[in-house]
């Protein structure tokens, strides 16, 4: 199944949780797209002893998932970012279109 990820918040359960799901969903074969919308492109800023999202991020990119990140949403915060490609809404569509289920955190 093809299955599209759309994070749009900094909780880091939230995010740690949507993270485990995507990691989750590749070792059982599926294939994953996650999409950094709004807030969520600070991802590389969430700090939780309790929910360690940098774990999750570093295991999605050895299980060689994908990632995208919305190019307004990083221009706006005046951001550098490293995580993955900088990516638009039209990356988005595509995504949503090419899913078979989207989940939204």
């Amino acid at each position: 199944m093809k299955i599209g990820i759309i994070i749009s918040q900094t909780d880091p359960e939230t995010v740690w949780n949507a993270l485990r799901f995507a990691n989750t969903a590749i070792l059982e074969d599926h294939q994953v797209k996650v999409f950094l919308l709004g807030q969520a492109v600070e991802i590389e800023s969430i700090k939780s002893e309790k929910f360690n999202v940098k774990d999750q991020l570093d295991k999605l990119s050895q299980l060689r998932g994908t990632m995208l990140a919305c190019g307004t949403c990083i221009k706006s915060r005046n951001m550098q970012f490293k995580v993955c490609p900088i990516s638009t809404m039209k990356d988005m569509l595509k995504l949503v279109i090419e899913s078979d289920k989207v989940l939204t955190f």
